[in-house]
């Protein structure tokens, strides 16, 4: 999905077009630490593990949320943390640690998870990277209460500064495809993922790449990859480049190792089917604990073995309307205001857009899903957002606490078994 002009002109843009072209799925870890060494060492191998690669640092909790002082006096007393606190380490720290890895042939990304970016975004273009992701929505709903009207206002600040501070080189992905990981059927998060792309390009962001990650069923997963694809093209400006990156499944994952790995690799075998160009990974330690360095680079080059011997999908996946139901969403949103981010708010209070099962007060909440006999996920309920109802029927039971908690495992039952 490389824009037309040429080869893109973003370090990490470039990096996945240019594997893309040569018939490789770049994979990425899901990696931070807080010690310099495991940072270090996890950066080091990644980047000669036996795949084709991009690094990782991912951000912790406290700097996510704005406890920089607590970051900071976690590190002063030795404490570990959950991530890498990029804002309370000095520049020079981040530095060294990049010095002799990072590099063009192997682009590193920050990955942190805040409605209130700014701090982070300074951070890492002070150390020399120029690759991260988020969004307005996509970084607000799940994790935490900040209003939305405010992460709005916070990320077109951060996308400009980004633009600003690495004129030409800045690359933004869109966590708009992975919105609370599971039960969120592929229309709403193909929209919003490409709602979020249109947004970075609106406040000077020209390398972006947009997210989806792995659900409840193949077919439903290959249909909403080229979905995002073809909705990319007709929506994005042609000047931005732009990619798609596949998740392997963000819901509860498989309790045994064997279940893991063929979790894994289906998603790899996914991205390629749908000619998704980058893959972020899970590990068999996801359903447990914090992966280590190993159990990462096991991952990478588990799904690029996979994806070596898997073959793109030749023909159209069956229509079963998720490109309709997509492209239904994000017209209506786009009508409300001609600014993206005031049209993305407006379309949240409107309910024009309603995740399933999201607590956050500006979420409307009326909307419902459940996954049907043959494994796909469908809507029980879609509030008021402007796409059809689904017809009653008894084979769409209510969803009781029990069906939710069952719901919320059916992919990791499935492997496991």
């Amino acid at each position: 999905m490389t824009a037309p002009t040429g080869r893109p002109a973003s370090p990490f843009g470039r990096f996945v077009a240019d594997a893309a072209a040569a018939g490789r799925l770049v994979v990425q870890p899901r990696m931070g630490f807080s010690d310099l060494r495991r940072m270090r060492a996890g950066l080091e191998r990644t980047r000669f593990a036996a795949a084709t690669t991009v690094g990782t640092v991912t951000i912790d909790s406290y700097t996510r949320v704005g406890a920089h002082a607590a970051a900071h006096r976690a590190l002063t007393e030795g404490v570990p943390l959950n991530g890498y606190p990029i804002v309370a380490y000095p520049v020079a720290t981040t530095r060294a640690l990049l010095d002799g890895v990072h590099d063009d042939s192997f682009p590193v990304q920050v990955r942190h998870g805040s409605s209130r970016p700014e701090p982070i975004i300074r951070a890492l273009v002070a150390a020399g990277l120029h690759a991260t992701e988020g969004g307005p929505v996509s970084y607000c709903l799940p994790y935490g209460r900040t209003p939305l009207g405010e992460s709005v206002r916070n990320w077109a600040h951060a996308c400009e500064l980004l633009a600003e501070l690495a004129p030409g080189t800045a690359h933004l992905e869109s966590f708009g495809g992975c919105l609370l990981g599971q039960l969120c059927p592929p229309g709403l998060l193909v929209a919003i993922s490409l709602l979020e792309g249109i947004f970075f390009a609106r406040h000077g962001i020209t390398s972006v790449s947009l997210s989806y990650a792995q659900q409840t069923d193949p077919g439903q997963d290959l249909e909403a990859v080229r979905a995002l694809r073809r909705l990319a093209a007709e929506f994005l400006p042609a000047q931005v480049d732009r990619h798609v990156v596949l998740y392997t499944y963000m819901g509860a994952f498989p309790t045994s190792p064997r279940g893991a790995r063929r979790l894994l690799a289906a998603s790899a075998e996914m991205a390629v089917r749908a000619g998704a160009e980058r893959l972020i990974v899970k590990t068999v330690a996801e359903a447990h604990r914090i992966p280590t360095v190993e159990e990462n680079v096991r991952a990478l080059e588990t799904a690029a073995a996979t994806a070596g011997v898997t073959e793109p999908y030749a023909g159209e996946p069956v229509d079963t309307g998720v490109y309709a139901e997509a492209r239904a969403l994000v017209e209506a949103v786009l009508d409300l205001h001609d600014d993206p981010g005031e049209a993305l708010h407006a379309a949240f209070r409107r309910g024009h857009l309603d995740v399933p099962y999201c607590l956050h007060p500006d979420n409307a909440g009326r909307s419902r899903s459940w996954i049907d006999d043959a494994g796909r996920l469908r809507w029980s309920a879609v509030g008021r957002m402007p796409i059809p109802t689904p017809p009653p029927g008894p084979d769409r039971p209510a969803m009781t606490s029990t069906r939710l908690l069952s719901a919320l495992h059916t992919v990791a039952r499935r492997y496991d078994q």
